[in-house]
C-alpha cells in the first residue's frame, strides 16, 4: 500500500472527524465542577478549564495557581488520579485532532484528547488497529500513556507506552518538549505511567497494528473451577494474541473459580463469511443505550451478582468458536453507556493487581478469600501479563493479573481490601493506580520499586510541583 498522509486540513472529515458526545468527559462547560472518576467515589470540587490549542493549555498551566492543575481525559480512570480538589483540572479532550496518518508504517500522530474509539473509527477502513486497547475504548491518547494501559494482548504486545515512538510533553515551565524513548529515556519512562504528574501529553506518534479484517475468530472455553482456569489459561500465550477470563467469584468448593475463557486472534479475510467479505473492514461500534441515574446504591449486591453470574455460565455453551466484532470483544460494557451509574450514586470500587506466576498458591488464597466472605464483584477478570515495560510506574508486571469491582456498600468491604494488599505485598506484586481509590501510601514503594527514580525526575521537571493530584497528595507521589 503506498503510503498516505493526512493533516487536519479541510476535506479529510472523514478521517479526522472530531469526536461525538460519546468522546464528551467533563463537557464543553467550564468553571468549577464536582469531579470523580469511573468509580464515583471520593468527589471533589476544581476548576475545570477546557483548552482547545497548546498555547491555551501552556496559559492554563501557568495560570494555574498554588493548588496545581492536572489533566484529564475521558475519565475512565476509576479512582482520583484525573481530580484535583481546589485547584485547575484541564479537560484535554478539546485537543482532539488527528495530525497525520502514514499507511505505509502504520504510524499515526494524534493529539492527546484523541480517543481511541476516534482511532479505531479513523484506522480500521483503513486496516489498522491500536496497538493495545483496554476494556474501554473511550480512554484518551494521553490518559493512555499517563497510564500505561494494558489489554487482552499484554504477554503478545506488552503495553501501550511500548508502541509509542515519541510525544510532545508541555512541561511545568510553560516549555513542549519532544520526548522519545532514545533521546530521553528518563522523562518518557517517568511519563509512561506516571498519572499525568510529569507533564501534560499534547501529542504522540502512535504504531498501530496491521490487521486483515475488523473481526475476531474467537474460541470460548467454559471451566469448571479456578485449576482448570488457570491451566487452560497458561497454555493459551503461544497460539492466541489475545485472551481474557469472566471469572464467578461468588462459587463456592468444586465450582471456586469457574470460568469463561475467551481467546482470539484478528480473523484473515478467508475466515470471514461471505457475507462479510464484502466489507471486510466495517467498524461500526455505538452505545446501544444510556444507563439513567435512576439506580439505588445497593442494587448490585452478593444476590443479584450471583443470579446474574449463574445464569451467564449456565447460558453460555460449552467450549466453541465464533466470530466476534471489535466492540463486542474488546469491549462489551461500552455498548450501555454509562454503565458505572447502575452501581447507584454510592459507586464502587475497583480493585486490580498482579502477582508472579510463582504465586499460584497465594492468588489461589485471595480468590477463596473473596468466595468465602462472599465479596460481589460484578466484573471479574484474570488475564496473563508479559514482561513488563521500563515505566517507573508501569503496571503490568510478568504474572497473573485480577480486577474486581466491589460496590461500596460490601459489607468488610475495608478489611479484604486490607488483607489482599497484604497478600499482594508478601509475594511481590503490586495494584493499578490508574484504578486505585483507597492504597496506602505506606505500601505504595514496595508495590513500585523505581518509585525513587520517578520522584527523582518529577522534581526535575517540576520542582515546585504544578502537575498534582488528589492522587499524588493522598499517596504522597
Amino acid at each position: 500500500m503506498p503510503a498516505e498522509q493526512w493533516s487536519t486540513g479541510a476535506g479529510q472529515g472523514a478521517l479526522l472527524a472530531r469526536p461525538g458526545a460519546a468522546d464528551a468527559a467533563v463537557g464543553s462547560e467550564e468553571g468549577p465542577q464536582l469531579l470523580s472518576g469511573w468509580g464515583r467515589t471520593s468527589p471533589t470540587v476544581a476548576e475545570v478549564l477546557r483548552p482547545r490549542t497548546r498555547e491555551e493549555a501552556a496559559e492554563a498551566v501557568a495560570t494555574a495557581g498554588p493548588r496545581g492543575v492536572i489533566a484529564r481525559g475521558l475519565g475512565r480512570s476509576y479512582g482520583d488520579p484525573a481530580q484535583n480538589a481546589g485547584g485547575r483540572v484541564l479537560d484535554l479532550t478539546g485537543l482532539n485532532r488527528i495530525l497525520s496518518v502514514d499507511l505505509e508504517t502504520g504510524l499515526v500522530t494524534a493529539e492527546g484528547g484523541v480517543s481511541l474509539h476516534a482511532l479505531m473509527r479513523a484506522l480500521v477502513p483503513f486496516g489498522y488497529f491500536v496497538p493495545v486497547t483496554p476494556g474501554t475504548r473511550y480512554v484518551t491518547v494521553g490518559g493512555a500513556i499517563g497510564s500505561d494501559i494494558h489489554g487482552k494482548n499484554h504477554h503478545a504486545d506488552g503495553s501501550f507506552a511500548q508502541h509509542v515512538t515519541s510525544l510532545d510533553l508541555l512541561l511545568a515551565d510553560g516549555s513542549v518538549r519532544t520526548v522519545t524513548p532514545e533521546s530521553d529515556p528518563e522523562l518518557f519512562w517517568a511519563t509512561a505511567g506516571g498519572m499525568g504528574l510529569t507533564g501534560i501529553v499534547l501529542s504522540a506518534t502512535i504504531r498501530m497494528v496491521p490487521i486483515e479484517t475488523s473481526r475476531l475468530a474467537v474460541d470460548t472455553f467454559k471451566l469448571p473451577n479456578l485449576d482448570a482456569l488457570m491451566e487452560k489459561l497458561a497454555g493459551t500465550d503461544a497460539d492466541y494474541r489475545y485472551t481474557v477470563a469472566w471469572m464467578d467469584c461468588l462459587a463456592k468448593g468444586p465450582k471456586l473459580g469457574r470460568a469463561l475463557l475467551d481467546c482470539g486472534n484478528f480473523a484473515t479475510l478467508d475466515q470471514l463469511p461471505a457475507k462479510h467479505r464484502g466489507e471486510p473492514l466495517a467498524f461500526s461500534a455505538k452505545p446501544m443505550a444510556s444507563t439513567p441515574d435512576l439506580f439505588p446504591s445497593g442494587l448490585l449486591n452478593r444476590r443479584t451478582i450471583a443470579i446474574a453470574n449463574e445464569v451467564w455460565y449456565r447460558k453460555t455453551p460449552a467450549t466453541h468458536h465464533h466470530l466476534a466484532t471489535i466492540g463486542g470483544f474488546f469491549h462489551p460494557l461500552d455498548g450501555i453507556r454509562d454503565w458505572n451509574r447502575v452501581y447507584g450514586k454510592a459507586g464502587f470500587v475497583q480493585y486490580q493487581f498482579v502477582v508472579p506466576f510463582s504465586a499460584d498458591v497465594t492468588f489461589r488464597r485471595m480468590v477463596e478469600r473473596i468466595s468465602r466472605v462472599q465479596a460481589p464483584s460484578f466484573v471479574s477478570v484474570l488475564k496473563r501479563f508479559g514482561k513488563g515495560s521500563p515505566g517507573y510506574l508501569s503496571f503490568p508486571a510478568e504474572g497473573w493479573t485480577l480486577a474486581l469491582d466491589f460496590p461500596t456498600g460490601t459489607p468488610g468491604l475495608d478489611r479484604l481490601l486490607n488483607w489482599l494488599d497484604e497478600q499482594v505485598l508478601s509475594e511481590g506484586g503490586r495494584v493499578y493506580l490508574a484504578k486505585d481509590a483507597r492504597l496506602a501510601p505506606a505500601n505504595l514503594p514496595a508495590m513500585y520499586a523505581r518509585l525513587d527514580d520517578f520522584r527523582e525526575v518529577r522534581a526535575k521537571v517540576d520542582p515546585h510541583g504544578v502537575f498534582v493530584s488528589d492522587q499524588s497528595r493522598r499517596l504522597a507521589l
